[in-house]
């Protein structure tokens, strides 16, 4: 029995299909890869390139494929299939601003809840994996995944200018964004990386658990998704840090991947209602604050008196570099990068940076690069960037007795239940296509299976590094 959980994409007449398989691999599985873009445009576009870490194509379209090939046998070699997976793939135009970009999104084109060798009874399998653990197709004339880049990623004034996908093999991408970190995310969520129970609603698919729920664990009761109501499977995932992910392959890698967490402590005799330990997101740039360990009073960096603001995206200068001489810089989200915002008040002497949202909900991470940003930055909240700004209404001109601790605790891992079992992505504000089906953003090494590619990431799939694969080998891979 199969159900679609998706429409199912049109084939283009003209598409081309490679097949891609790690070599020396004997259990590998081979991916195939479908070239669903037209002529002249996306992987088949002819615009000259000159080779770049490692990618020897000489045209755009042939090194996005080339980096295509790459990730594949990146996650081939590290998965064991007899029946080859095969991935509808193109680059077309997706969401984008000045300030942030869709970079792409990918998952399963069909579900299955009946098939040979089924694991767990009644229970919505992805596609690839129904495959893999039955042993032969289950609908062979779709493709298994169906996966979407942005063609307009930083070669727009309105798409993230300025930062476009590195198709080269080696990492190192500078400015730009790892196109094969974003390759094997997204190959992470069609393998099975997503949910397919409906986090709005709480209601399962067609009545029916998915494999998932068996693995997402409400961690203030201790009870699986398939124990849940509706009702409390909704709470749970917008419940901040209420949900963990319970699989025997993760729980026993959590240990070796994840750090210390990191704190966030804002005291001192001026800092009033703004005081207490922060909910933060980290920066991809510049060292962790676990290693930093730093303690320093605050300053904001203030460029419009009326409105209490300053972006921190020109040099400083003036009673703005004056404040921030060895002290923690405070600045607003917005107008340029993060990776600016800190170059410039690190030029100034600040020794660390904390940037205020701009926007309601739950801080996230900052991404970018810049090895010579040696500052520790981290990102908190709207709400509790204002209640920082009014504690530090009455301060001097280079002293505000508003401090803030940037640490770590030794006694819980980051991004972890007190269980050390890690935390799923639940902000309490719902993000549609983000919500449950990532790791949390407080993970710490940054994990590539989190709602955002992170400047730090490698091409690692597995411990020490990652804890991508362990997932999917919990789910029957």
């Amino acid at each position: 029995m199969k159900r679609n959980n998706r429409t199912q994409v049109k084939h283009v007449a003209a598409a081309v299909a490679l097949a891609f398989g790690a070599l020396g691999a004997a259990q590998a599985a081979q991916i195939v890869i479908v070239n669903a873009n037209g002529p002249g445009v996306g992987f088949n576009d002819p615009a000259p390139a000159q080779p770049v870490g490692g990618n020897a194509g000489t045209t755009l379209g042939e090194q996005r494929l080339i980096a295509f090939t790459y990730a594949a046998n990146l996650w081939g070699a590290k998965l064991e299939s007899t029946v080859p997976i095969r991935i509808e793939a193109s680059f077309e135009p997706l969401n984008c601003t000045a300030n942030s970009a869709t970079l792409g999104s990918a998952g399963t084109q069909e579900i299955f809840d009946v098939f040979p060798n089924t694991p767990i009874p009644n229970t919505w399998f992805p596609g690839a994996l129904a495959n893999k653990l039955s042993g032969e197709d289950q609908s062979p004339t779709v493709p298994d995944i169906r996966a979407r880049f942005n063609s307009r990623l930083g070669l727009a004034e309105d798409c993230l200018p300025g930062t476009p996908f590195y198709l080269g093999l080696d990492g190192n991408k500078g400015s730009g964004t790892d196109f094969v970190a974003v390759l094997l995310h997204e190959m992470g969520h069609g393998l099975g990386f997503q949910s397919f129970t409906d986090e709005e609603t709480g209601q399962y698919f067609f009545g029916t658990p998915a494999v998932w729920d068996h693995f997402m664990t409400d961690n203030r009761t201790n009870r699986k998704w398939t124990e849940l109501t509706p009702e409390e499977r909704v709470a749970n995932a917008i419940s901040g840090d209420g949900m963990s992910w319970d699989g025997p392959n993760v729980n026993a890698a959590v240990p070796s991947v994840l750090g210390p967490r990191g704190v966030v402590t804002i005291a001192g005799p001026a800092a009033g209602a703004a005081a207490g330990e922060k909910p933060f997101g980290e920066a991809s740039f510049g060292p962790r604050i676990t290693d930093a360990n730093l303690t320093g009073q605050i300053m904001p960096v203030v460029e419009d008196r009326a409105a209490n603001t300053g972006f921190a995206c020109e040099p400083l200068t003036g009673a703005n570099a004056k404040a921030v001489k060895g002290n923690i810089a405070l600045v607003d989200r917005g107008t340029c990068t993060f990776v600016v915002k800190a170059a410039n008040v690190q030029a100034a002497g600040a020794t660390a940076m904390i940037v205020a949202d701009n926007a309601p909900g739950d801080p996230a991470g900052m991404s970018g690069s810049d090895p010579a940003v040696t500052i520790p930055a981290v990102r908190i909240s709207q709400a509790d960037g204002l209640a920082l700004k009014a504690a530090l209404a009455k301060r001097g001109r280079t002293a505000s007795g508003v401090t803030v601790l940037l640490g770590s605790d030794p006694t819980q891992l980051a991004g972890t239940d007190k269980q050390k079992r890690i935390l799923m992505f639940t902000p309490t504000t719902f993000q549609p296509g983000s919500s449950v089906s990532h790791y949390t953003t407080a993970a710490s090494p940054n994990q590539l299976m989190e709602p955002s590619i992170n400047g730090d990431l490698t091409h690692e799939l597995e411990p020490p590094k990652d804890l991508s694969l362990p997932l999917l080998k919990d789910i029957g891979w």
